[in-house]
């Protein structure tokens, strides 16, 4: 069973039959729990769990998994650190490593991951969401140059989960 939660729009309470004022956004819905996942859960998914959770804070499980465990990659660290989310403690895991698979809402973010998130919730009351998102690791240059790569990620992210989780954040998440 799902455990999305309803938000009302402002001026309306969630017991209510009617509004006291005119919505501008019909009811909202919010997951309780999230689930990205990537390649190797070192770049895009600690990223986005990352960002995330500085949004959401604890009003929303958060939690990022790869179809491999691969190592945490420095440059994602240090891209995430000039935002202020600081991510240096994050150890990537493999689905199987998972301790808990009761997520409202999975989004893959490569192409790889998206195969196993929907193996993953064949039998679950789940939406998976596919996020085709560029691996900066791929990116050969200075150092400079591959940052840049990373930081273009953060940002394409952050504007994702602001546009994805944002309506219900504004109304009180």
């Amino acid at each position: 069973m799902s455990k999305w939660t309803l938000i009302p729009p402002e001026g309306c309470s969630p017991s209510s039959a009617s509004c006291t004022s005119e919505p501008e956004h019909p009811l909202l819905l919010r997951p309780s729990a999230v689930l990205f996942a990537c390649t190797e859960n070192a770049i895009r998914s600690p990223m986005a769990e990352g960002i995330l959770k500085h949004l959401a804070g604890r009003r929303i499980f958060v939690d990022s998994a790869g179809v491999r465990a691969g190592e945490v990659d420095s440059f994602a660290v240090q891209a995430m650190d000039e935002i202020g989310i600081d991510i240096c403690r994050h150890r990537p895991k493999s689905f199987d490593d998972l301790e808990d698979e009761s997520f409202d809402l999975v989004i893959s973010l490569s192409p790889e991951a998206q195969h196993r998130a929907v193996e993953l919730t064949r039998a679950m009351a789940c939406e998976v969401i596919f996020w085709n998102t560029f691996d900066p690791s791929i990116i050969e240059g200075s150092r400079e140059t591959r940052l840049d790569a990373y930081r273009n990620v953060r940002d394409q992210l952050f504007a994702r989960i602001r546009a994805q989780f944002g309506p219900a954040m504004m109304a009180g998440l």
